[in-house]
């Protein structure tokens, strides 16, 4: 019981972190321009995560890894590198034009999109999935479509950017049990992070005297989103129920509202609210697992 307690008190913490980063992200783009910006955080990632695959493998004791593994450690590590980097950049865009809170939610839909795309894979939904997608999309639309019927440009960014974030999450998924997650994230960090930052210059034309302006925002998205973050997330997760795993990081989206209400003083109107509210609700009715007869 207290591991599980244990577990869920990281869980929650990762999310804390990750609700809170969309703060940054957005504070960053006052600074520098999305490429830049995520090129640099998540090679700060990978940077962070070096100490602590050297860490867990003395506490671990140092186990050779066999040319299979290590091949399946890089062809995972750089697939999800690159779902991570086409996920982040069109959510670090659309957070140029779009509030934290709203943007937290609209990313959150990957929870609903993930059980879809496992059809593609012979995996059953229960009834609560479908029931969910359907509140989702009246959450959607309270949230995103203001006097018209057409969503705004940033928010079908938004859900693109879930979209990718879901694919992320099925690909992780796929080589996680294979190989060491630590090492996964980190490869995963750099390949992200160089083709970023490669965009960035291609498109941007960064400078350093911008990336040291906005030094706060990216340390902390580098930092705790990405290097301490998804370390917890892992350490959190062994021995948790995935179901309860991913409703308890599932709360991001209400820590960006928070965030973006205390720190940004964004405000919501009360229909933007309901639709955050809706949201929520078809967020844990996806994460209801199936009883077995």
């Amino acid at each position: 019981m207290k591991k599980q307690i244990c577990s869920a008190i990281l869980l929650v913490l990762t999310a804390i972190i990750w609700g809170v980063a969309f703060v940054a992200q957005s504070v960053g783009m006052e600074y520098v321009k999305p490429f830049t910006f995520n090129g640099v955080r998540c090679l700060i990632g990978g940077v962070v995560l070096i100490p602590c695959i050297y860490l867990l493998q003395m506490v671990q004791g140092s186990q050779k890894e066999r040319k299979e593994e290590k091949r399946t450690l890089v062809i995972g590590g750089i697939c999800c590198g690159i779902c991570l980097c086409f996920a982040s950049n069109l959510q670090q865009i659309a957070l140029q034009w779009v509030a934290v809170g709203k943007a937290g939610f609209l990313t959150a839909c990957y929870i609903v999109i993930v059980p879809i795309l496992g059809l593609f894979f012979r995996k059953k939904s229960s009834p609560y999935i479908w029931c969910s997608v359907g509140i989702a999309l009246i959450g959607l639309y309270l949230l995103c479509v203001k006097d018209t019927f057409f969503l705004e440009a940033a928010d079908y960014l938004l859900l693109l950017s879930a979209f990718l974030f879901a694919v992320h999450i099925l690909v992780i998924d796929r080589f996680s049990p294979l190989v060491s997650g630590v090492k996964l994230s980190c490869i995963q960090f750099f390949v992200s992070g160089l083709f970023s930052f490669i965009l960035a210059v291609i498109l941007e034309k960064p400078q350093f005297s911008q990336i040291f302006a906005a030094r706060l925002p990216i340390l902390y998205a580098g930092v705790l989103s990405c290097g301490v973050a998804y370390t917890l997330q892992i350490i959190g997760q062994k021995g948790m129920n995935p179901t309860i795993a991913s409703l308890l990081l599932s709360l991001e989206s209400v820590v960006s509202v928070l965030a973006g209400w205390l720190l940004l003083k964004q405000k919501l109107t009360f229909r933007e609210i309901l639709g955050c509210i809706i949201l929520f609700v078809a967020i844990i009715l996806a994460q209801i697992p199936i009883k077995k007869k």
